[in-house]
């Protein structure tokens, strides 16, 4: 995540392993084609795109959401809970400090919980969802490397996901929200938290809540995918707008924003 005015230089992907897998839940061929399309669509976008290998098994060196929050030139990495995290971890800090020139900060309090996925950057403040995998320590953590911007904990419904899966910034202060109970109480202790007034597109799907901005475009799920959202995405978004098919990689993540960590190189 990063931002000023939603433009980003760079994206650091991985890579759909052919061989190795560890679910069943999604065609590898059918994942590694949508994936590919996604890579090409950021690359049309004038986004320079690294993949970086971490080797492991396919879907976890994919989704690399999870591994940092990163914003004006800093990048919050999480403690890795395992080894196959610690390696993601070092790859991606590699690249963040050599290649990309950003501060790294490691979150050093033991107690501190945070993912990417939970943490949603509108541009002018921070809000974590607390859940299982973020706490208020984690909240803490991201006020502490981000001091510039507000940041508000906001509890998860029970029951729901990582927060981005039912609320992304669909564009400059406009928040693309899910028809579900969840996505929608999630929305309110937003509104009653928030330090800016932010317009609402509220899609039919929560499936089509995780949608992303990047260089002045939205990107959503195509028209197969989310039908009734879809109608909604061309009354509603009057600037450009990309749809690609993601059925197979949104099977196992929070959705578009998990399969990459998007930066601006100053």
């Amino acid at each position: 995540m990063d931002f000023k005015m939603h433009e980003y230089t760079h994206a650091i992907v991985g890579k759909v392993t052919p061989v190795l897998r560890l679910t069943d839940k999604a065609n590898l061929n059918d994942a590694r084609r949508q994936h590919d399309c996604y890579l090409r669509l950021l690359r049309e976008l004038n986004v320079e795109v690294i993949e970086v290998n971490i080797g492991g098994i396919f879907p976890e060196n994919v989704f690399l959401e999870d591994a940092a929050v990163i914003c004006h030139g800093i990048a919050l990495l999480p403690k890795a809970a395992t080894t196959a995290e610690e390696l993601k971890t070092k790859a991606i800090k590699e690249i963040l400090r050599k290649d990309l020139g950003q501060t790294v900060i490691e979150i050093s309090d033991p107690d501190a919980k945070i993912l990417g996925s939970d943490v949603l950057f509108t541009g002018r403040e921070f809000f974590v969802g607390i859940c299982e995998t973020s706490n208020e320590a984690g909240a803490s953590a991201v006020a502490e490397a981000f001091p510039e911007f507000p940041c508000t904990p906001i509890k998860v419904s029970k029951g729901a996901q990582h927060l981005k899966k039912y609320i992304t910034v669909a564009g400059p202060d406009i928040l693309c929200v899910g028809a579900s109970k969840e996505a929608k109480e999630m929305l309110k202790r937003i509104e009653r938290e928030a330090t800016f007034s932010y317009q609402t597109l509220s899609v039919t799907e929560d499936e089509a809540a995780n949608c992303l901005y990047v260089n002045g475009t939205l990107i959503h799920r195509a028209i197969e995918e989310i039908p009734e959202s879809f109608k909604v995405f061309c009354e509603k978004i009057d600037f450009a707008r990309r749809s690609i098919c993601f059925s197979e990689l949104a099977n196992i993540s929070t959705g578009l924003s998990a399969c990459s960590l998007l930066i601006r190189k100053s």
